[in-house]
């Protein structure tokens, strides 16, 4: 029985054979790890390549010489129609994403042995991945709805007041709630208004502003609460739970969604919500997707660009605005005749039943 965190051991067989694809897999998952890969992805990779050498091997497919582009096709065919059980019990296939991820890393692998002489051509080299659709815009909050959720918490109690200063921490930042949970009181810099981002995902450190109010309940936070919490061995760690450590991410967002649902908000999502709406609510309000990207640790500007969809509600009023011809009756030269706006609704409407009929 593996240990809490630790993953159970593929039941690969011959792994003694230095030419199999579970050494060889071995070894690449070792190369990542030297290059300098984040944890989390040597993970995934380790992961993705694990279920194709077992679904190989079930097959009589046991080096990686004997791997052929018909063969990955047929892999990729058996992740299209696989099907998973979801929390609801029901089946569900694969998503295009889940599939692309799982077939590049099988493409990274055999990529890796062609290039280090353990095969003479590499049989993935022309192997399509499939098409991944676009993410669709995360819903968020609207501004009223972040003040309701950020008059939750019991500033009567020390825990209320360091949730208080988690949340508009996240608020304000735009932080992942790994990055949050990892954050160190050094890493505050308040007479510059910033803070230090060490652990990012892929371990890419960035430096980011925080507003005066976040920076203000972490004061309080700092000066009234933590003192209580922290325990000899203190690691310097920011925020803290009621037994003196670090916060796990999970806990976080139980944390989060609590108050979410406390405050009568209906919209699915906790800490990740905060991040989307920071974006979303700067990028109305003017801010460059640039700017955007550096706040939120986005390695490419592709990552970012999803919250353009998201501020369609403030390019809308900006078209409403300034556009001549947006509104009925707006004193333009072709506005004789216009019908009301109740008049093209039920033309409209009409037309529908036409097409329905």
């Amino acid at each position: 029985m593996p240990a809490r965190g630790q993953r159970k051991p593929w039941p690969f067989l011959a792994p003694e054979d230095p030419l199999g694809m579970p050494a060889l897999r071995l070894s690449w998952i070792e190369a990542l790890k030297t290059r300098g890969f984040s944890e989390a992805h040597v993970q995934n990779c380790e992961s993705a390549l694990g279920a194709f050498v077992l679904w190989a091997q079930e097959r009589g497919v046991t080096k990686a010489r004997d791997v052929t582009k018909p063969v990955l096709e047929s892999y990729q065919r058996w992740l299209f129609y696989l099907r998973r059980e979801t929390k609801t019990g029901s089946d569900e296939p694969l998503s295009m994403r889940t599939q692309a991820e799982k077939l590049s890393a099988v493409k990274g692998f055999f990529r890796w042995l062609a290039k280090n002489g353990y095969l003479l051509a590499n049989p993935a080299s022309e192997l399509e991945l499939p098409k991944i659709p676009p993410r669709r815009p995360p819903e968020v909050f609207t501004v009223a709805e972040v003040e309701q959720i950020l008059a939750q918490p019991d500033l009567s109690t020390a825990c209320g007041v360091r949730d208080r200063a988690i949340l508009e921490t996240l608020y304000s930042t735009g932080m992942r709630r790994k990055e949050l949970s990892r954050l160190a009181v050094a890493d505050i810099h308040a007479e510059a208004g910033i803070l230090r981002v060490r652990h990012g995902k892929g371990r890419r450190e960035r430096i980011i502003p925080i507003g005066s109010r976040a920076l203000a309940w972490i004061h309080r936070y700092l000066a009234e609460v933590r003192p209580q919490l922290a325990t000899t061995a203190d690691d310097r760690t920011l925020f803290l739970t009621y037994t003196g450590k670090p916060f796990w991410p999970d806990t976080l967002t139980v944390m989060a969604r609590e108050y979410v649902k406390k405050a009568g908000v209906t919209k699915p999502g906790s800490c990740h919500l905060f991040r989307h709406t920071m974006a979303t609510l700067m990028l109305e309000n003017g801010a460059d997707i640039r700017f955007i990207q550096e706040m939120l640790g986005h390695a490419t500007l592709q990552a970012t660009e999803i919250y353009t969809h998201v501020s369609i509600r403030a390019l809308k009023e900006i078209h409403s605005a300034t556009h001549p011809g947006a509104a009925l009756g707006s004193g333009g030269a072709h506005d004789d005749g216009a019908p009301s706006a109740e008049e093209l609704l039920s033309a409209l409407a009409a037309e529908a039943e036409e097409e329905a009929g």
